[in-house]
């Protein structure tokens, strides 16, 4: 994706609320790969802004979270969800959200038909966990996800449906509530149950909502002022619904190699040699002759060319692991190497892989929060839970010195300018590079 320079220019006003995004989904400790099966914003100069209205349909899955993503990721019923939070979207400094930015997290699902087609935006929506304030603690549920590297893990709830599902992770920013200015972040991952009950679950009409329109300006879980805070804190939303169990369990269904798509969702490809978000690099045609090779070099650049092409705020950095196969690929064409594709068929090394501790998801059915968690809801403590890491971070460190808004906005400028620079220059180094092949 290449950014005019009038987008990079003009953000200041665009990024004037922007604090942190959804931006990886983890999978039984597995990540997916940023951006990949995630319906986050895609547009530079707000990928990091909260929900501009609490009525918009951007409430449901984020700006642009009404388009699906190319890929849905498959996941047994008892999985292990861990949604990753951001303030740099492209990871270029680590920051879960501005620790000035204090508030709820929740989590919610919805059973879509049809992947491709089915708007997230409406009803169908449940809580399958959430945290308010933890008094025994004395922090709120987004002061423990900046301890946690920004970091959130839920259990599907093994009596859901096999089926397509979207898993919505929810942050409330409560500084401005007071002011009539609440901020949520929010955004959706596509993910295919598999091994659950069959047909549609029946969600008890106290339970099921509607997004937008399950929270509205002046509600008093919108509007709570936390400076200073009276408690007990009336959570958004309804209450947590505890899904009957089928009696699957993570453990056995592990293995998701044999699960087919279902319902327009299309699934990673096994023959995908990297992935950048939702575009997957497959391998070059054999070859064995100077035209094959040259022609090769350039099937292998035009797909960089549409990797680039495809980048959102998360960054461009398995872009160029592919660019530099097809580097290789031009070199032995110089070299007279017709012979190729040179390693066919070997997976490359993904330059987003981290070594991350997740933290665990709590089985006993207790959430993140003790019985003493302000949340208004006992709910919260009765479902398949969720926990947060609380290890010393770097996003700690580098958050910790600002209380207010402005570390995080100069923060997330900062992000997004250098996300799209890097993506336009990366574009235009690959060009010269791809011209660089002449045949002798």
């Amino acid at each position: 994706m290449k950014y005019s320079v009038s987008a990079l220019v003009g953000l200041s006003a665009a990024l004037a609320n922007a604090h942190t995004a959804f931006t990886t989904l983890h999978i039984n400790d597995v990540s997916q790969g940023d951006g990949t099966c995630v319906r986050m914003n895609m547009r530079p100069e707000n990928a990091t802004s909260p929900i501009p209205s609490l009525s918009s349909n951007d409430m449901a899955c984020g700006s642009t979270g009404e388009t699906a993503v190319a890929f849905t990721c498959p996941a047994p019923a008892g999985a292990k969800l861990t949604f990753e939070w951001r303030v740099w979207p492209n990871r270029e400094e680590p920051g879960a959200i501005d620790p000035g930015h204090k508030g709820p997290c929740a989590v919610y699902a919805k059973q879509v038909d049809d992947m491709a087609s089915t708007p997230a935006a409406g009803p169908g929506w449940f809580k399958i966990w959430e945290e308010g304030y933890d008094d025994s603690a004395g922090k709120w549920c987004t002061e423990k996800l900046i301890a946690a590297d920004g970091l959130m893990s839920v259990e599907i709830p093994p009596g859901l449906p096999s089926g397509n599902w979207l898993f919505r992770p929810e942050l409330l920013a409560l500084h401005n509530a007071d002011k009539g200015d609440p901020q949520f972040y929010t955004g959706c991952a596509q993910v295919q149950v598999q091994g659950g009950n069959s047909g549609t679950l029946d969600v008890p009409a106290e339970y099921s909502v509607s997004i937008p329109g399950y929270v509205k300006y002046g509600d008093a879980s919108v509007s709570f002022n936390i400076y200073p805070p009276v408690f007990p804190y009336p959570m958004p939303g309804p209450d947590v619904y505890t899904v009957p169990s089928s009696g699957a369990s993570a453990s056995s269904l592990s293995d998701t190699s044999s699960m087919k798509a279902l319902g327009g969702a299309t699934l990673i490809p096994s023959d995908c040699l990297i992935k950048e978000g939702n575009w997957c690099g497959v391998e070059i045609a054999d070859y064995s002759n100077e035209d094959g090779c040259w022609n090769a070099s350039e099937e292998c650049y035009n797909q960089a060319e549409t990797c680039y092409a495809s980048v959102g705020p998360t960054g461009n950095r398995n872009c160029k692991v592919w660019e530099a196969k097809c580097k290789g690929i031009q070199d032995a064409c110089n070299a007279k190497n017709f012979q190729g594709p040179p390693n066919k068929g070997q997976k490359l090394q993904d330059a987003e892989a981290m070594n991350l501790t997740l933290p665990a998801v709590n089985n006993l059915g207790v959430g993140l929060g003790s019985a003493n968690t302000n949340s208004g809801s006992q709910a919260s403590t009765e479902t398949s839970g969720a926990s947060m890491a609380t290890s010393t971070s770097a996003a700690t460190s580098s958050q910790a010195t600002s209380s207010g808004s402005q570390t995080g906005e100069t923060t997330a400028q900062k992000a997004t300018v250098s996300a799209g620079k890097s993506t336009s220059s990366c574009n235009k180094k690959m060009r010269r590079r791809r011209r660089g092949g002449v045949r002798k």
